[in-house]
């Protein structure tokens, strides 16, 4: 079960606050981000904090994204963890859906704690956006977003099979 207390739905807990991402957040989301492509691509991802930057700017504040960092009550302007969800449309259906996009937390004491509070103040974001389920991919190496999926009610339906083909793969 998630670890918050307090009043997760609002975003604060235990001497933290979720807000909104703004412009002022998009030093530390592009940290944010190179360390998630870095667990998920690991060789291949692309470590340009200017990349990611731009990538997240262009989302912020449009309808049906949610952009939300996590701070310490004392430090608002200091983001110590990142969350991303966009609005979907299922093309067969008609249904909105959310696509969990990135979560990402500093690494610090209350790591546990804050990263329940994002993914709570997510989840009820997308209540209230009307969303009917919600995806996400995580690296099969992602232990700690694993869980915290499992932990929130998430079950894994899909598995992405890969197989590198060139040199070394043994297929000559």
């Amino acid at each position: 079960m998630p670890r918050v207390t307090g009043d997760s739905a609002g975003g604060t807990a235990a001497g933290y606050q979720i807000r909104p991402a703004g412009p002022d957040d998009l030093d530390a989301i592009a940290e944010f981000e190179v360390t998630i492509a870095r667990v998920s691509f690991g060789d291949e991802a692309i470590t340009d904090p200017a990349f990611h930057r731009r990538r997240v700017a262009t989302s912020l504040g449009k309808p049906g994204e949610i952009a939300l960092v996590a701070v310490a009550a004392d430090r608002p302007a200091a983001p110590l963890g990142w969350a991303w969800m966009s609005a979907r449309t299922n093309s067969l259906t008609g249904a909105r859906y959310g696509n969990f996009r990135s979560l990402a937390v500093a690494e610090v004491a209350d790591r546990g704690v804050l990263g329940d509070l994002l993914m709570s103040a997510v989840l009820a974001a997308a209540e209230r956006g009307g969303f009917t389920h919600l995806t996400g991919k995580v690296h099969a190496s992602n232990l700690g977003m694993r869980a915290l999926y499992r932990a929130f009610g998430f079950t894994a339906t899909h598995i992405t099979m890969e197989k590198r083909i060139g040199a070394g793969d043994g297929d000559g």
